[in-house]
């Protein structure tokens, strides 16, 4: 196994020397973290969620394959679900320490943002009583700067900007835990329930309502990637999802509309499947779309089928991570979102959006 990570590094380091020498990190205004490639626009973005830490993690050889710029978490990066930060703490380090992501993460960045079992507890919200020092594990995890002033504030909400001149990506991680109001479940069926939608409640708080407002209002960037544990679009599955929460999920879209950036792709985890959607929103001219990437090391024990009137393309039930690949020779600008399987790193699905 060692040898196997050492080969894996060095064969890493050969085609992405550069691309390490030249990422600088700095802190530069008070929500973002700048990590200027000066020469090299950040063109290609990894994504992915629900890795469990016990198992298999052999699949960062075929991330690595990709050559990304980047490499995004969307939650359940572990599956910790405790409130004893000492079982948290050593299921991150397991999965640290593990040979294979040490080996992908000494040469390629990683920012990323929780969901629930990362967060500590299953489908949590607000009232979890460990929110604070879990998110300072899982900042520890994702080795954010301690001059950061994300440190400085309640939950665990980022925003990145890479990138210079007209080639910038500014990637926006929402907190979907920290704040987020209580929902109940009704029971439809025996071993069977579906979330019931809270219609007043909250997911992001108020502080990061203002904070995701001013992030969109002032970027100068081409292109925003906004990412969230649970999924954004759509509706009708009987889980997680910001749809429980239609008024938040209305403002976010109100939000979006209104900072007049039209290049926003959403991002999305924890359901361990993968789908693309696509949604018309008011005041905004071209149509939103979200990509959910999900099921590092496991997926679905059954399939099932399941309805989302927004989807465009097909349900993927298969064990993958996604990526987004910016075409920044292309008029009007384009990127192409695919699915890739971490079995076997072939292309499972793609799509391509011009916006």
């Amino acid at each position: 196994m060692r040898s196997t990570a050492i080969f894996f590094v060095l064969i890493s380091i050969l085609s992405c020397t550069q691309q390490q020498e030249n990422i600088s990190e700095k802190v530069d205004e008070p929500s973002t973290i700048e990590k200027n490639n000066p020469s090299i626009p950040l063109t290609r973005i990894a994504l992915g969620s629900c890795s469990h830490q016990d198992d298999d993690q052999s699949y960062w050889k075929h991330i690595a394959q990709q050559n990304p710029d980047l490499w995004i978490w969307l939650g359940d990066n572990i599956y910790g679900d405790s409130e004893d930060m000492g079982i948290l703490k050593e299921k991150y380090t397991k999965l640290k320490t593990d040979s294979n992501y040490k080996a992908f993460e000494a040469v390629y960045p990683i920012i990323g943002i929780w969901d629930d079992h990362d967060f500590g507890v299953n489908d949590g919200g607000k009232d979890y009583p460990m929110k604070k020092a879990s998110r300072d594990l899982m900042f520890d995890f994702l080795d954010v700067p301690n001059t950061h002033p994300a440190w400085q504030r309640e939950g665990g909400h980022t925003a990145y900007t890479f990138g210079e001149s007209d080639k910038k990506v500014k990637v926006i991680l929402l907190d979907a835990r920290y704040f987020r109001d209580s929902i109940g479940k009704v029971l439809v069926e025996p071993n069977k329930y579906q979330y019931a939608p809270n219609e007043e409640g909250d997911i992001l708080g108020e502080e990061q309502w203002n904070w995701l407002e001013k992030e969109l209002i002032t970027s100068d960037a081409q292109v925003h990637l906004i990412g969230s544990g649970i999924q954004i679009i759509p509706e009708e599955h009987r889980f997680e999802k910001w749809a429980n929460f239609p008024k938040a999920r209305k403002r976010l879209f109100d939000i979006i509309a209104a900072s007049g950036q039209e290049n926003v792709i959403l991002m999305s985890g924890d359901r361990h499947i993968s789908e693309f959607s696509q949604l018309e929103i008011e005041g905004k001219e071209k149509p939103l779309y979200e990509f959910t990437s999900s099921g590092l090391t496991h997926t679905w024990g059954s399939i099932w089928k399941e309805e989302n009137q927004h989807r465009v393309g097909d349900l993927t039930i298969a064990k993958s991570f996604g990526f987004i690949e910016i075409d920044w020779n292309s008029q009007p600008l384009s990127l192409t979102m695919k699915m890739f399987s971490t079995e076997n790193g072939e292309v499972l699905q793609e799509r391509k959006v011009v916006f």
